[in-house]
């Protein structure tokens, strides 16, 4: 067990670290970190930061950094999106679980059930029998997002909450996707549907940064970004619109995340 594990594992699990995460997890606390890493002197934490996570920089664009939210929204030198109007592709870099959505609306992560409720604030029952797909960012990821399809989107439905860590440990005792502050938006996609992509803020997380309220978007354009912290992007999924590679649903069932990375082929078009 590495020192951030023992770190987490004791502000979930000991009486006197769930205090300190009572901290933690306030919006107010993750605003003023994000301040601070959005300072000069931030910066000093880069090159640590880079080799505890074993990045490969040659990924990215090269370029001075000015703080440490500047490299942890760090560009891409090339996206490699698969254009195929029949293909599903990710919408970020992350670790993927695939779940079905039964006809009450609900489904179950790591033995915590969850309804469209919880998520969006209201009921939606367009889903039922549809697809619920997780990607779960890393510190190391790519932190940027986009559109998997071309097609409208409406506006940005913010619903403020805390700030949990999105570790499993964290999953397993806490409803997680349902307490942390996230963002949502219904979008009309020309080969898929309507789909819900939900962005959800985890601890420490300064900010989910959205770039467009109600817009006409293209397929492989950037949609947003998350500034520091681990993240999580959730996408609801209408009955019969996709069938995802088997090889990530076989995965799913064994409650096994899938790699992924922005841009790639995870589906076909029904």
């Amino acid at each position: 067990m590495n020192r951030e594990t023992k770190l987490v594992s004791f502000l979930y699990n000991n009486f006197i670290g769930r205090l300190f995460l009572k901290i933690a997890y306030n919006p107010l606390f993750s605003k003023f970190i994000g301040i601070f890493f959005n300072t000069r002197i931030s910066a000093v934490k880069i090159n640590a930061f880079i080799k505890k996570h074993d990045i490969d920089m040659n990924r990215f664009v090269k370029t001075k950094y000015k703080s440490f939210n500047d490299f942890f929204i760090r560009e891409l030198k090339d996206i490699e999106i698969d254009n195929n109007k029949e293909t599903f592709i990710s919408p970020c870099d992350g670790n993927l679980l695939v779940y079905k959505i039964n006809e009450k609306s609900v489904f179950t992560i790591k033995n915590s059930i969850y309804s469209i409720k919880d998520l969006l604030g209201k009921e939606d029952n367009r889903f039922n029998n549809g697809l619920c797909l997780i990607f779960r960012l890393e510190p190391k990821d790519y932190h940027r997002y986009g559109y998997v399809d071309k097609g409208v989107k409406g506006t940005n439905i913010f619903i403020k909450g805390k700030l949990h860590t999105v570790r499993n440990i964290a999953i397993e005792k806490y409803k997680v996707f349902h307490t942390n502050s996230r963002e949502w938006t219904e979008m009309k996609t020309d080969n898929f549907g309507t789909i819900i992509q939900i962005e959800v803020g985890a601890l420490l997380v300064g900010k989910i940064k959205n770039y467009h309220e109600s817009y006409q978007f293209k397929k492989g354009e950037e949609k947003g970004r998350f500034e520091y912290g681990g993240s999580t992007i959730i996408m609801l999924i209408e009955k019969d619109r996709i069938k995802i590679s088997y090889k990530i649903v076989k995965a799913s069932s064994k409650n096994l995340e899938t790699k992924v990375n922005f841009g790639m082929k995870i589906g076909l078009k029904l």
